[in-house]
């Protein structure tokens, strides 16, 4: 089975459990990421692409090395498959609308197999734009993430210092508004 195919299948089962799991607050949101009680889910998404590290030296200790996050580069679908937003560096998300929202990390915990994935998020909108669906948005969770972990530390040192590792991941997004 190609790696293509096995992303294919893979984003087809999570876009059927993510229409699925549409609700106030699904089961498996833990207590830390839970938006206020004055918020509504009004979008939920799923979200493919790579996480973008770059080696660069440490600023505590230039004779040290690590990979440092510089942002993700990922289309979000809608459960059907249609892509209906791009999430970049910011955090920023922009939908295939015009809207937009930025956001910062209000809340963070590992993922249930943290050396394996990204952590889970609750994000605070700092900014939005435009009329449409993200323009209303209030909070943002990352919730079942898969991969997108950094290299190894051991792959950046002196010699690497400027290289960028592009790792595959993938997410659920939910965007939540203030009740009207």
């Amino acid at each position: 089975m190609s790696l293509r195919h096995l992303f294919s299948v893979s984003l087809v089962s999570a876009l059927s459990l993510s229409a699925c799991a549409l609700m106030p607050r699904p089961h498996n949101t833990p207590d830390a990421l839970v938006p206020p009680a004055s918020q509504v889910m009004v979008l939920e998404a799923m979200g493919a692409g790579v996480q973008v590290y770059g080696c660069e030296k440490t600023a505590d200790d230039p004779t040290k090395f690590a990979w440092v996050l510089q942002g993700p580069e990922a289309d979000l679908y809608d459960p059907t498959g249609n892509r209906i937003a791009r999430h970049t560096a910011g955090p920023t998300w922009i939908g295939m609308d015009g809207s937009s929202v930025k956001g910062t990390v209000s809340a963070s915990l590992p993922a249930p197999k943290e050396t394996e994935d990204i952590p889970w998020l609750l994000l605070t909108a700092t900014e939005t734009s435009g009329n449409g669906i993200l323009s209303k948005v209030a909070s943002i969770q990352r919730i079942n993430t898969r991969g997108g972990i950094a290299p190894p530390a051991s792959d950046c040192g002196a010699p690497q210092v400027g290289k960028k590792s592009r790792v595959s991941y993938t997410a659920n997004y939910r965007f939540y508004a203030t009740k009207p």
